[in-house]
Formats: C-alpha cells, structure tokens, sequence
C-alpha cells in the first residue's frame, strides 16, 4: 500500500494497522465501495516526531486497528498527543487492555463482572486460591485470543502452571484469577459503534474446549439484542469511552448476564459472517460523523 506521511497528507480519514486482517481488508473495501477516502497506514512504517506542533494531526480521524498491544497503545499516545482523534482514545486501549484494571472500573460502577483475585507470588498465589477457592481460570493481564488462559482444578494444578510463568516475561508473574462460571457452552460477544448496540452472536465452545473462542475451533449463531443486552454493552462501552467496542458477555446461572471483557480492537469478522450486519460501513459512517462534528 505504500508509507503515507500523515503530517503531509491532505486526507482525514485513516485507518491504522500492523496487520492485515479480514476486519481491515473489509474497511478499506467498504469505503472504496461507497467513495470514501480511507487512508491506510502500516504502524510498522510510522514515525512520530513528538517535540513538533503537538495540534497538527489535529484534522486526522484515526481508527487504530492494531494487533500487538503495545504498539496499539504506544501509537495511539503518540498520534492522540499529536492532535488526533483517535478511535478508539488511549483511556479506553490502556483500561480494555488489562483485565485486572478493566475488572475493577467494570466493578466499581456495578456492572456484574466473575469474582477475581490477583497475586504478585507464586507462594500467595497458592495462598490466594486456597481461600478463592478451585476450579480457578487464570488469565494474563494482557493478551487476547485465548492465550496463556487455563482452568486450574486444583492446587496441584495452580502449581505447575504458576511454575512455568516463573520463567517468562515479568508482565505473566502477576497473577490475575477469575472463578470459573457455569453457564451453557458458549459466549455473547456484541458489537457497539457509538451508542448503539448493532449486532450480537453467541459464541459456542469447540469440541472438548470449555473456551469459546473462535480461534479454538468453536462456531457462532445471532444472538438476540435484548435491552437487557443493550444496556449492559452501552454503559460499559461508556465506562471506557469507547467509540467502536466488543463486549463479551457469559449467562452465568448464578449471577445472570455478566461482563468478562470488553475489547478495545475488537474483531468481528465472525459477527458479520453470521448476523448480515454490515459492521465496517456503520464503522465508517461513524468516523465521517466524527469528522463533521
């Protein structure tokens, strides 16, 4: 696609990215579709110097669409310190990003959310869940797609993996702990774009996996947007500010609907592919609506 110098581009509308996906392909075929201009720019070719006019960027519509964590949220404090409207803003990727700092903002203004500890130790750990109780999920702070998350049955089995994280980077020391839910075998993952829930679907765990995320072979169905659906994903999307959001909800059968996630770069290829909603022209539609504000 070529590098674009974004301080000389005379453009106002960007999409950014450090891998091309389906979600990106869809976008920027999307605007060709339908005449817009939707500049795409590889992260991997971005250069911010950040001692320069700190308004210049100030007309640029950004949608950050990058997969590495770090350089999502190092990009959009540069470009969002540079003037741009970022979508979404670096409050709402540093407060998705993390579990255990998303859990406690979630909590804090009552959405219901699993009940969660964290650790600094191996040893407290091990104290930790004796009183947290087994089977535990673990999860690292930071990290999608299912990674490095596992279902500790007891404290034999909270040991061996607690031993392993001893030997990787010092971010998988901490220990965050979510108790395991019963609920049926799938998940809800809806899609907001602004204040508005536009679609749902269910996500269905794969054969013999108790996780439902699609990258570990499960399959998708509509899920019904019920106001009770709505009203969870609006307020949390506006809990982090966010602009284009996926919530990621579990029917739990002690607590009912509750919060597990909410995704700052979400990825919605499956909802699409499921529920017919056109998600990358709503996406951006919302960003032209930005623009004329």
């Amino acid at each position: 696609m070529g590098t674009i110098n974004i301080e000389e581009d005379k453009s106002s509308l960007y999409i950014l990215f450090d891998n091309i996906r389906w979600e990106e392909k869809s976008l920027i075929e999307k605007a060709r579709e339908t005449g817009r201009e939707l500049k795409a720019i590889d992260c991997k070719d971005l250069v911010l110097f950040l001692n320069e006019d700190s308004n210049r960027f100030r007309d640029k519509i950004i949608l950050q669409r990058c997969v590495s964590y770090f350089r999502s949220l190092h990009s959009t404090g540069g470009l969002e310190g540079l003037g741009a409207k970022m979508i979404n803003s670096l409050y709402t990727a540093f407060m998705c990003g993390n579990k255990l700092i998303s859990h406690l903002e979630l909590q804090k203004n009552e959405i219901q959310t699993p009940k969660a500890m964290c650790a600094f130790t191996s040893e407290s750990s091990i104290n930790g869940l004796e009183k947290f109780g087994y089977p535990a999920v673990i999860k690292p702070t930071v990290g999608s797609w299912g990674r490095l998350i596992g279902l500790l049955n007891d404290k034999e089995a909270a040991k061996t993996v607690l031993e392993d994280r001893e030997h990787m980077f010092p971010i998988y020391h901490i220990s965050y702990f979510e108790e395991f839910i019963k609920r049926p075998p799938r998940d809800i993952r809806a899609i907001v774009v602004g204040e508005e829930v536009v679609a749902a679907i269910y996500r269905y765990s794969g054969d013999n996996e108790w996780k439902t995320n699609m990258a570990l072979g499960g399959h998708a169905l509509t899920c019904p947007i019920t106001k009770e659906i709505e009203d969870i994903c609006i307020k949390s999307a506006k809990i982090f500010k966010g602009d284009i959001v996926g919530v990621d909800l579990m029917e739990s059968e002690k607590y009912g609907l509750i919060v597990h996630e909410v995704n700052n770069t979400t990825e919605f290829k499956n909802t699409v592919k499921v529920t017919g909603v056109d998600i990358p022209k709503l996406i951006i539609d919302y960003m032209e609506n930005i623009l004329k504000k």
